[in-house]
């Protein structure tokens, strides 16, 4: 009987052991994914934040500004813009 007891007794440890360090795993891989998630929406804060800066450097208004202000740049005349058509379109 008293066998049987320190077998039943050695499992049930055996047993709590493996219960703590499986919800001491499972912590540390919510943490980790609590980390993971806030990295994501710091990235999609940043990502929008790009798109913005990329709408605002590309502004047909902007482009115009530099093209006259800094490269001396002008809009030809009608009579000498020339629209070539696509290669293979008749």
């Amino acid at each position: 009987m008293t066998r049987l007891n320190l077998i039943l007794f050695a499992i049930a440890i055996c047993s709590a052991l493996g219960i703590v360090s499986t919800q001491h795993r499972a912590r540390k891989l919510y943490i980790e994914l609590q980390q993971l998630q806030d990295m994501s929406r710091q990235y999609d804060i940043e990502w929008g934040q790009l798109q913005l800066e990329q709408s605002t450097w590309a502004m047909h208004s902007r482009i115009e500004q530099i093209a006259t202000g800094h490269l001396h740049m002008q809009v030809p005349e009608v009579a000498r813009i020339q629209i070539v058509p696509p290669e293979g379109v008749h």
